[in-house]
C-alpha cells in the first residue's frame, strides 16, 4: 500500500477513534449527572478510559511483538465496539459501565499509540508540522461531534452510543478489506536510548505537553458540561460548549502545523502555553459573560490543541525507530495519566467551590508552562553557561 493511502486510512481510523472519545465521556458523565451522581462519583467513572490507556501504553512493545499492525487493528476496533454497546441502553449497572469504560480505554490507547508512530515514520521532515496537525485535527474533529450529537438527540435516548457502535463497526469493516497484512510497522525492537519512562527525563516538556493536553482534553468533555450546567445554562447548551472548545482545537491545527514548518517550534509551543493559561485564569469572569466566551473557547482550544499537536511534531523531529515507538507509548501512558488526572482532581475542586474546574485548569496549564520556558535553546545555552 503506498504510504499515502496508509495515511489516509490511519486518518480515518483515529477520527474514529476521536468519535469514540467525545461521545462517551460526556455521555456518561451527563447521565450521572442527572441520576444525581456526585461531582466526585462522576470523576472516578470519566477515568476510567484513562486507566485503559494507561494499560495500553505498558502493552504496546509486547503486542507488537506477537501481532502485526492488522491484527492489532482489527483488534482494537473489535474491542471499541464492543465496549460501545453497553451504552446503548440508557440505564446500565455500574460495574457493566467501568468494564466497558476500562475496555474502551485499552483499545483506543493501542490504536493512539501505534497510529501516532506509523503517522510520524510517514512523514516529510519538510511537511511534518502539517501532515501531524491533520491527523490530531481530524481526530479533534470527530471528538467534537460525540458532544454535538448529545446536544442534538438528549443523553437518554439510544441515538449516540448507537452512531458511534455503527461507525466502529464501518471502520472494522474497511480495515478488514482494505488494511494489507503486509503493511510495514514502525520497528519495536532494537536497541533503545531510553526506556518507557526514561522518556520523561529526556523530554520533560513535551511529556507536560502531552499530559496536560489530556487533563484538559477530558476536563473539558467530561466535566465542562457539569460546570456550565451549574453556572446557569441548559445541559445541551453546556454540552455545545464541549464541542465549540473542541473546534477551535481542529480549526487551527493544520495552520499552528504550517506555522511551524516556518519558525522555532519550542517558542510556538510556549506561546500555546501562555495562552491557555491566560484564559484559564479569565475563565472565572468569562463564563458568566456569553458574549466573550463563546469565541475565548475557541481560542482556548486552539491553543490547548497546538499543545498536544506540537508535542507530537517535535517527537516525531527528533526520534526514530525504536525510540520513536517508545516515546510514543509514554505519550499514551501520560495521556492515561493525564485523563486519569483531569476529572479527579477538577471533580474534587468542584466539589469544594463554583470555580474548581478553572483552577485546576490553570494549576496544570502553569506546570507545562514553567517546562517550556525551561525548554528553550536560548534557555538551555543560557544554563550551559
Amino acid at each position: 500500500m503506498r504510504s499515502s493511502w496508509l495515511l489516509a486510512l490511519l486518518i480515518l481510523a483515529v477520527s474514529v477513534v476521536g468519535l469514540s472519545m467525545g461521545a462517551t465521556l460526556p455521555l456518561v458523565a451527563l447521565r450521572l449527572h442527572e441520576a444525581g451522581a456526585s461531582s466526585l462519583t462522576i470523576g472516578v467513572l470519566s477515568a476510567l478510559p484513562a486507566a485503559g490507556m494507561m494499560l495500553a501504553a505498558l502493552l504496546v512493545n509486547r503486542l507488537c511483538r506477537h501481532l502485526n499492525a492488522r491484527q492489532l487493528y482489527l483488534g482494537g476496533f473489535a474491542l471499541c465496539l464492543l465496549a460501545v454497546l453497553p451504552l446503548i441502553p440508557a440505564h446500565v449497572p455500574l460495574l457493566w459501565l467501568a468494564t466497558a469504560r476500562l475496555l474502551l480505554g485499552l483499545a483506543m490507547g493501542v490504536l493512539v499509540i501505534l497510529g501516532e508512530s506509523w503517522v510520524n515514520e510517514l512523514c516529510d521532515e519538510r511537511r511534518r508540522g502539517q501532515v501531524v496537525a491533520l491527523y490530531a485535527a481530524c481526530f479533534t474533529g470527530c471528538q467534537l461531534g460525540g458532544p454535538a450529537m448529545i446536544s442534538l438527540f438528549g443523553t437518554q435516548g439510544p441515538w449516540p452510543a448507537s452512531l458511534v457502535a455503527a461507525a466502529n463497526a464501518l471502520i472494522l469493516l474497511l480495515l478488514w478489506r482494505h488494511l494489507p497484512a503486509e503493511l510495514s510497522e514502525p520497528e519495536a525492537e532494537g536497541p533503545r536510548r531510553f526506556s518507557l519512562l526514561g522518556f520523561i527525563r529526556v523530554a520533560p516538556a513535551l511529556c507536560l505537553g502531552v499530559l496536560f493536553f489530556a487533563f484538559f482534553d477530558s476536563l473539558v468533555l467530561s466535566l465542562f458540561p457539569v460546570y456550565a450546567s451549574g453556572h446557569g445554562y441548559a445541559v445541551g447548551i453546556a454540552a455545545l460548549m464541549a464541542s465549540v472548545i473542541l473546534a477551535g482545537d481542529m480549526l487551527f491545527q493544520v495552520p499552528l502545523g504550517w506555522l511551524s514548518d516556518r519558525m522555532e517550534r519550542r517558542v510556538l509551543h510556549l506561546g500555546c502555553g501562555l495562552l491557555t493559561l491566560a484564559l484559564g485564569l479569565a475563565l472565572p469572569w468569562l463564563i458568566g459573560t456569553p458574549a466573550a466566551l463563546w469565541p475565548a473557547l475557541v481560542v482556548l482550544g486552539a491553543a490547548a490543541g497546538g499543545i498536544y499537536t506540537l508535542a507530537l511534531v517535535l517527537i516525531g523531529q527528533h526520534f526514530r525507530g525504536p525510540d520513536l515507538v517508545t516515546a510514543n507509548a509514554c505519550v499514551g501512558l501520560l495521556w492515561g495519566v493525564g485523563s486519569l488526572i483531569g476529572p479527579l482532581l477538577s471533580g474534587a475542586l468542584m466539589n469544594l467551590g463554583p470555580q474548581g474546574l478553572p483552577l485546576s485548569l490553570c494549576l496544570g496549564a502553569s506546570l507545562f508552562v514553567v517546562a517550556a520556558f525551561a525548554a528553550l535553546p536560548q534557555m538551555r545555552r543560557a544554563f550551559s553557561h
